[in-house]
């Protein structure tokens, strides 16, 4: 390699030419002199790695140390790349065409020359990649050209093809002529707009007379060279010059594109003064505008010109097509704006080459255009191979576990014991604090709004539900209104402190089978039950405290994704459950009139009738007349065979239920639709859920039959009279009570450390991508904390809910805001933020003083938000691909990388043992030793890690490790 020096302050162009008729070269077998056919040079020069050179090529080393070079310069920007072709438009003289474009995927004018074609993969000849190689190598190559108008560059160009000899002096003006004429881009649009098009917010007014202001064109005439020279200087003031056309202002296409996005232009065309082709490819120091070169208005960085004579339009074509697309590759693209010389490029086409696929002519016809895949390899591997990094790993950064699988928590900084008192907690606050302020400026977007809407109706229909379950269970010692006001109080707090504010704190079943057996053992010993669950949460939170103090929190790293998996599947199974449940119960309650017959009407009667002994006060009651509440009420009771009618007040609450949970889905997906305009797709993609239950709800309203409606207690007070606000510690049960306290509250340890650690390391995956780390220390002392609150106040205790958080990231889930034509927006992360926890707890709270407009709202509507949060949070757990597996034939399997390595028995196997551990949990959580539930939960990882020693360890670790 020839390296040069670049002096101080000294700035140059390097230009470099060679004729290809005066070279002599090595013959395929490194014999001198031979002159061999065109086509097997290339080939053997192309092919890094033919079976005739070293292992290592010459061009890969170039690669090598072109990538591996330490850049303090930032990332080269996205490119847009526009092919032009040399065309006579509608008759009139020759003129520069736009036939195709690139960002990522190949986009272009279709014959009737009105609409673009949809985003393909491009497909290339490989004839046609040769070709561009032996132009690399003929025509003239310059880099870091000074230029700042087209004009400068075209007339910089020719005079390098005329010192070089590649062009005659005659022909200059000729060249230059062709190369300044007009271009004509594909902006024009049909007269009949779509509807996705009307609504549309365009460039503003005030914004373009802006631009006019700032950028007025002189009224003296210029010159060419004067006209651009004074449209660059306007550009260099950020305003649009003037030369853009308000079309190419008002292009949506902009959208499309980052904001740091530079050009670059490749021109090709057939003329007739020419003899043999006109080539050259110029990379300029600093991306400049260059007026109406670009359909859109940004910086033009690279150019590729070829100009032949007459009678190969469709090989010239296929070349500017085959650059181009070299130039939206990664690789490629990283190497044009590194390249030093000729040398550079040569060798990222023949890197290229490498990569390249080729079809048999007779099983493809290229006139096919290839659907953009939905995921796409990525090059971090094809750079590292030429960058020099080591133990390039499959499937992007995922890093193989030599172990039982699931250690992709151990080297986590949060995980580390650090052997201190408190140690661990004060590490997650002093890495916590930096990021206090932003986690309440990140949730200044819409998003935040839709989650926060999402989660309230969610945590309110949880806090009723086991509310009502809490009371039956305790004699209404605690109720609705304390499962409200404890919901609100901790999840608020715990929102505003805690080391991970997107958990959301909510009972959980466990915790509702310890309140009922806690309630019966102190009933049947005549203990008073509030004081016994005042010591029992002291002496938890204490116990909890002692963890966080002694850094307990590093065994979670030894939490297994065997576990994980089981615990949220498990989690999400009851939620499918319980929706089903709570309907099959409604129907109970409110059944189908089957036998009801429209003939027979007429037969069907009910009227009140007074009891036998009416009193005094009763006797001017018109007792047919009253209503079925009305008579209950006095005492009378209803006679006839149509008594026990009721209205389809089932079949309709079904219809709302699966109405809900369709609705809810169609909606979420609608983001990936073809109807409407992205943002609009996106917003109501935001607000799927919200959606789904305004328009059932209407639904409801509109049809009039009487559901059930969500009951909200109205009165802030006790549920019992026999309790207040505070409970007293001493003076209900005898002082050895306190003391034994102790032993149960171990239990309820165990239950709470379990449930939150489990669903802190479902919430802090690796796959979220949550930038602001997680504070595992941290949340298990504000629960210790709320817990001491909680019990002293006789509100039910809380800890991590496993689907409601679940729910609240994927409610708040980024993605790329400009993404190429038919690529997948890519998933940036989670909003991290503060804000939705404490307002959804802080509404949690006021609902009281809601429930006029809460009451409209119909439980089956709600039930079917719990079936879309069930199903959801199970989208993207590998345990359910798995499952799927058993009913698919080996030629449908999908190709998961750990079927590549697992015998598929194994896999099978690997799932049958999950099936079986979540099985035994179900049956234990229906039973009364659901208490030990958290145990048993710890146990499946036990048994996990015996099974993997004995019979599992080596295959199984791609099942479990290839998804961190």
């Amino acid at each position: 390699l020839r390296l040069k020096k670049k002096k101080s302050g000294e700035k140059r162009i390097k230009m470099s030419s060679e004729k290809g008729n005066t070279e002599k070269k090595l013959n395929s077998f490194g014999e001198k002199g031979k002159e061999r056919s065109r086509t097997s040079q290339i080939i053997i020069q192309a092919v890094n790695r033919s079976i005739f050179t070293s292992a290592v090529s010459p061009a890969a080393e170039r690669i090598r140390f072109i990538l591996g070079e330490e850049d303090d310069s930032p990332a080269p920007p996205q490119l847009f790349t526009e092919l032009d072709e040399l065309l006579a438009v509608d008759g009139q003289e020759m003129e520069w065409k736009e036939t195709a474009r690139w960002i990522k995927f190949e986009e272009k004018v279709e014959q009737g020359g009105e609409r673009w074609s949809k985003p393909h993969v491009a497909t290339l000849s490989l004839h046609s990649l040769f070709e561009l190689r032996t132009c690399i190598e003929k025509g003239s190559i310059l880099l870091d050209l000074e230029a700042t108008s087209l004009p400068q560059v075209v007339e910089m160009v020719v005079d390098n093809q005329i010192e070089t000899g590649l062009l005659k002096l005659d022909m200059k003006d000729k060249v230059t002529y062709t190369l300044l004429r007009k271009h004509r881009h594909q902006t024009k649009k049909s007269n009949l707009r779509s509807l996705a098009d009307i609504g549309k917010t365009v460039s503003s007014a005030s914004r373009i007379s802006s631009i006019e202001e700032n950028c007025a064109l002189p009224t003296s005439h210029l010159s060419v060279y004067g006209l651009i020279r004074y449209l660059n200087s306007c550009s260099r003031t950020n305003f649009p010059p003037p030369f853009f056309s308000l079309p190419q202002l008002k292009n949506k296409f902009m959208k499309k594109l980052p904001r740091d996005a530079e050009a670059s232009n490749v021109l090709v065309g057939e003329v007739d003064f020419l003899e043999n082709p006109f080539i050259a490819f110029v990379r300029l120091q600093q991306a400049v505008m260059l007026g109406a070169l670009t359909e859109v208005p940004v910086p033009t960085r690279f150019l590729f010109i070829l100009l032949g004579p007459k009678g190969k339009a469709k090989s010239y074509h296929e070349i500017g097509r085959s650059i181009a697309t070299l130039m939206s590759d990664e690789v490629f693209h990283d190497i044009a704006y590194k390249a030093k010389d000729r040398q550079d490029l040569i060798a990222g086409i023949d890197e290229f080459l490498d990569e390249v696929i080729v079809l048999p002519p007779g099983e493809w016809d290229p006139a096919i255009r290839i659907e953009p895949p939905k995921s796409l390899p990525s090059s971090d591997k094809r750079k590292n191979m030429y960058s020099g990094a080591e133990n390039i790993q499959m499937n992007g950064d995922t890093p193989h576990d030599g172990g039982h699988g699931g250690g992709g928590h151990g080297d986590t900084e949060e995980l580390q014991r650090t052997g201190r008192f408190c140690g661990g907690l004060v590490k997650d606050i002093k890495r916590k604090i930096p990021f206090f302020a932003s986690d309440f400026y990140d949730a200044l977007n819409i998003q935040a709004l839709s989650a926060i809407l999402f989660i309230y109706l969610a945590t309110v229909t949880n806090a009723i539900t086991f509310g009502g379950l809490l009371g039956d269970a305790t004699d209404n010692m605690q109720g609705v209104l304390e499962s409200f006001l404890g919901t609100a109080v901790t999840g608020a707090v715990f929102c505003l402190f805690a080391g991970q504010p997107l958990t959301i704190l909510s009972s959980t079943g466990p915790v509702l089978v310890f309140e009922r057996l806690l309630f019966n053992f102190s009933k049947d010993h005549d203990f008073d039950y509030l004081e016994f669950r005042l010591w029992i949460g002291l002496w938890s939170a204490f116990q909890c405290l002692v963890l966080v103090a002694t850094d307990a929190s590093f065994l979670v790293k030894y939490f297994t994704r065997f576990t994980e998996e089981g615990f949220s599947s498990l989690i999400s199974f009851i939620f499918i459950y319980d929706a089903f449940k709570k309907m099959i119960k409604l129907a109970d309650y409110y059944p189908i009139n089957s036998h009801f017959k429209v003939d027979y009407i007429t037969f069907y009667s009910c009227v009140c009738i007074a009891p036998a002994q009416v009193k005094t006060y009763n006797n001017t009651i018109d007792w047919p007349s009253l209503t079925k509440k009305e008579c209950w009420k006095y005492g009378g009771y209803l006679v006839g065979n149509n008594c026990n009618y009721v209205p389809d007040i089932t079949l309709m609450s079904f219809i709302l239920f699966f109405g809900t949970y369709t609705c809810s889905m169609a909606l979420k997906k609608f983001k990936a639709s073809r109807y409407f305009p992205t943002t609009a797709r996106k917003l109501i993609s935001d607000f799927a859920i919200i959606l789904s239950i305004l328009i059932f709800c209407g639904i409801d309203a509109l049809v009039g039959v009487d559901t059930p409606k969500l009951i909200v207690p109205s009165e802030f007070k006790p549920t019992s009279p026999h309790r207040g606000w505070f409970v007293p510690p001493f003076g209900g049960n005898p002082w050895w009570v306190y003391l034994a306290a102790a032993i149960p509250a171990l239990l309820v340890t165990i239950l709470i450390f379990m449930d939150q650690q489990i669903t802190a390391v479902i919430v802090n995956r690796k796959e979220h991508k949550l930038k602001k780390g997680a504070g595992y220390h941290l949340d298990l002392f504000w629960v210790a904390v709320l817990m001491i609150i909680c019990s002293f106040m006789a509100l039910p205790w809380y800890v991590a809910a496993t689907v409601i958080s679940i729910a609240h990231i994927d409610s708040l889930k980024m993605e790329t805001e400009t993404s190429a034509p038919g690529e997948q927006p890519k998933f940036l992360g989670v909003r991290e933020q503060r804000v939705t926890g404490i307002i959804v707890f802080i509404l949690t709270g006021v609902s009281v003083f809601m429930a006029p407009i809460l009451k409209f709202i119909p439980m089956p509507v709600l039930y079917g938000v719990f079936l879309y949060m069930g199903v959801a949070s199970l989208n993207g757990v590998q345990f359910m691909d798995r499952l799927k597996l058993l009913l698919m034939p080996l030629k449908h399997q999908p190709d998961f990388i750990y079927l590549r390595h697992v015998p598929l028995r194994r896999v099978h196997l690997f799932t049958f043992l999950q099936v079986v551990c979540l099985a035994l949990l179900w049956i234990l959580k229906s039973t009364v030793a659901a208490i030990i539930f958290p145990v048993m939960v710890g146990g499946v990882s036990s048994f996990y890690f015996i099974s993997g020693s004995l019979y599992l360890k080596h295959p199984t670790k791609h099942i479990t490790a290839l998804s961190w």
